[in-house]
């Protein structure tokens, strides 16, 4: 049975049963840690947009805003996907022998 998602923020839920109950944007699967890796590399919320077309821009800056004031969260989440991304990468070079 799934659960509800649970407003934390304007335009922003988490749910245990979407994207591991990480913060996302309302009605979508996009997580706030997406929008703030296109933040951290320079990408307006225009280009966000274009990215995410989905989104409107009261989305995005909310999310953007969720990133700015829960910082510690979003970047233990981006280091968390860093590692998973090293295991997998290294798991890749093994199976190769």
């Amino acid at each position: 049975m799934a659960t509800t998602a649970q407003l934390v923020y304007s335009h922003i839920t988490k749910s245990a049963d979407v994207c591991g109950g990480r913060a996302c944007v309302d009605n979508t699967r996009v997580r706030v840690l997406d929008i703030a890796i296109l933040d951290r590399s320079g990408a307006t919320p225009a280009e966000i947009r274009a990215a995410y077309p989905v989104l409107s821009l009261a989305q995005i800056h909310a999310a953007l805003s969720y990133a700015y004031e829960h910082e510690a969260e979003i970047s233990a989440q981006l280091d968390e996907d860093r590692r998973t991304a090293e295991r997998i990468e290294h798991a890749r070079f093994l199976s190769k022998f």
